[in-house]
């Protein structure tokens, strides 16, 4: 086998169509692996762990395109590569008769009449730019680019809040409007529990419970996971907190995040207690006092139970599936006491944290509860060890794990390969705009990794979570009874399988000294001054507005977005989107220094 690569400089396409083409030029006859990837190192990385990191890629620049193969020959490898660039070109052309596509927000925002809210989807460098021309349209916002800078965010939020509209995010994932599920969010009942969340997958898991439940939602507004940052000051959730106050079908509101800045905690569990409603809060990993319409959780599966409890009168009941920890611990070699987590959701992957520690000490991340143990490498794994998949540092000029779950497959049977590995925890996140069977892609890696520990003389428990309802595209059930059928262990939700990975590894001896983690007391310091100015109540009548409905979308970014507003029965209009200058960074900065 050899492996060549073509390095495309200044090359911009859509990451949809990236994966489409390497996942085409994978299936071409002599073709082992393929990849299509923007030239940065976190890429360069991934791609030297699958063995297609050439030495001509290597020095490709972060707006290169890198094309490689590993093929029979060279000749094979040369005929993949021009087919590559083909597909490319072929994509970036388009159909020959297709729609009008508007060339920009404010054009996109006249076509379609009654247009209220923008979907933002562009690589992060750009992302700014676009929410910016979104606002002078005079539409809300909701900005799913990640690697967007902080001050942009902080300019932004600030222009958003002066003309009363809401900017969901930066790194706003999940977001149900009106009915509308926007950008990765599940299919749910309509009811009577309205959500702010600075957590992406967070909202997934609660909403997902909540209709699981019996229960349904009115409105999830995510904000961003930096929202409530001192920095930030809580500008989207102190908004949407105002306007699910304010939303007639809004009976009872759920509060959920990361630990919040001090400042920010006091204010939003002041404006909590003025809602005149209950509201249930879940600062995940900080403690919250209960009081007076105040409800604190300790866990995503515990705030879905006590929002339903509250709307229905009755706690709902998830099935818990039978695992022994002690009977898997006692099929693990001597050698096997580590737990390595492996996930696409960040606020999933913040919660397992905070619960293995209780059963196996600490445990090494790309996003550390703790500084101490940050890992060295986000690609490689430190004795107990959870991953954020989906942290910037694997997304920048690559798809989301939600949509292009290649990083994961390769992870998971190289930590499988590992003889100190005992348990390997996953979770499957399910919805729109999220690949269409991760189950069925993952299946197989898991019956293969688990062979390769039995081939080697030990035993591989994998420990799954499925985020989802029935009613996803991807079916629930079905996702639940292929990890089954390959060997999992499927939990009714991520704090199960997290309790269940962490009994296996301490029932197995895990190293390292177990501990209850302090909590964090939220809300009880004083405010800092470098705490963005966040207080009184903002006006919320466009918001409360947009609530109302009918959602209608100008999508400018991903068109699988668009696909699945439009499978929704929702009125959307794709902006036909190239970066400035043809992303060329030399140029980009000419224009600005022009004022261009």
């Amino acid at each position: 086998m050899v492996v060549h690569s073509r390095i495309k400089s200044s090359a911009y396409f859509d990451s949809v169509a990236l994966m489409l083409v390497q996942r085409e030029v994978r299936a071409l006859p002599g073709v082992r692996e393929a990849g299509a990837v923007m030239g940065t190192e976190a890429n360069k990385e991934l791609l030297r762990d699958a063995g297609l990191l050439a030495p001509e890629a290597a020095g490709a620049g972060p707006d290169d395109l890198i094309l490689s193969v590993d093929a029979a020959d060279a000749s094979t490898a040369d005929a993949a590569l021009a087919e590559a660039e083909a597909l490319l070109t072929q994509r970036r052309a388009g159909p020959e008769v297709e729609g009008y596509r508007p060339k920009t927000v404010a054009s996109a925002a006249r076509v379609l009449s009654g247009a209220r809210l923008a979907l933002i989807s562009v690589p992060g460098r750009f992302a700014a730019g676009v929410a910016s021309e979104a606002l002078d349209a005079g539409l809300h916002v909701m900005l799913f680019s990640d690697n967007v800078p902080l001050e942009a965010e902080v300019a932004l939020k600030r222009r958003a809040a002066a003309a009363g509209r809401l900017l969901m995010g930066p790194d706003c994932g999940t977001a149900i409007l009106g009915g509308a599920a926007l950008g990765f969010a599940n299919h749910v009942r309509r009811g009577a529990t309205g959500i702010v969340g600075a957590a992406g997958t967070g909202i997934q898991e609660v909403t997902s419970l909540i209709h699981r439940g019996g229960g349904g939602i009115s409105h999830a507004i995510g904000t961003g996971g930096r929202d409530l940052s001192s920095e930030v000051g809580g500008a989207a959730a102190m908004a949407g907190l105002a306007a699910l106050a304010a939303d007639p079908l809004t009976e009872v509101i759920v509060l959920l995040s990361k630990p919040p800045s001090a400042g920010v905690a006091s204010r939003l569990l002041r404006a909590a207690r003025r809602s005149g409603k209950p509201v249930v809060v879940h600062f995940i990993g900080a403690a919250v006092e209960s009081g007076e319409r105040l409800f604190s959780a300790q866990t995503l599966e515990e705030t879905a139970e006590l929002a339903v409890q509250l709307v229905t009168g009755s706690p709902p009941r998830w099935p818990r599936r039978a695992a022994l920890p002690g009977q898997e611990a006692m099929r693990l070699a001597p050698t096997q006491r580590y737990v390595r987590g492996l996930y696409s959701g960040g606020t999933l992957c913040y919660e397992a944290l905070l619960l293995l520690e209780r059963y196996v000490g600490p445990v090494h991340s790309n996003t550390p509860l703790d500084p101490a143990q940050m890992l060295p490498s986000a690609h490689r794994s430190v004795a107990h060890t959870v991953v954020d998949l989906g942290s910037d540092e694997f997304t920048v000029g690559r798809l989301h794990p939600m949509l292009d779950p290649s990083t994961r497959l390769h992870r998971l049977l190289r930590e499988a390969d590992d003889p100190e590995v005992a348990v390997i925890l996953l979770d499957v996140v399910l919805g729109y705009g999220a690949h269409a069977n991760p189950a069925g892609v993952l299946a197989p890696v898991i019956r293969e990794a688990r062979g390769r520990a039995h081939a080697a003389g030990r035993w591989l428990s994998v420990v799954a979570s499925v985020c989802g309802t029935e009613d996803d595209p991807q079916g629930y059930d079905d996702q639940v009874d292929q990890l089954i059928e390959a060997g999992a262990l499927v939990q009714s939700s991520n704090a199960q399988a997290a309790n269940l990975a962490g009994l296996i590894a301490q029932a197995a001896g895990a190293s390292g000294r177990a501990r209850v983690p302090s909590p964090i007391t939220a809300g009880r310091e004083a405010e800092r001054p470098a705490d963005a100015e966040a207080s009184g109540t903002p006006p919320v009548q466009e918001i409360v507005r947009l609530l109302a409905g009918p959602v209608k979308v100008v999508n400018v970014g991903l068109g699988l977005f668009a696909e699945a507003l439009q499978s929704q029965g929702i009125d959307v209009v794709s902006v036909d989107w190239q970066p400035p200058a043809g992303g060329k960074q030399h140029l980009i900065d000419i224009l600005n220094r022009l004022g261009a």
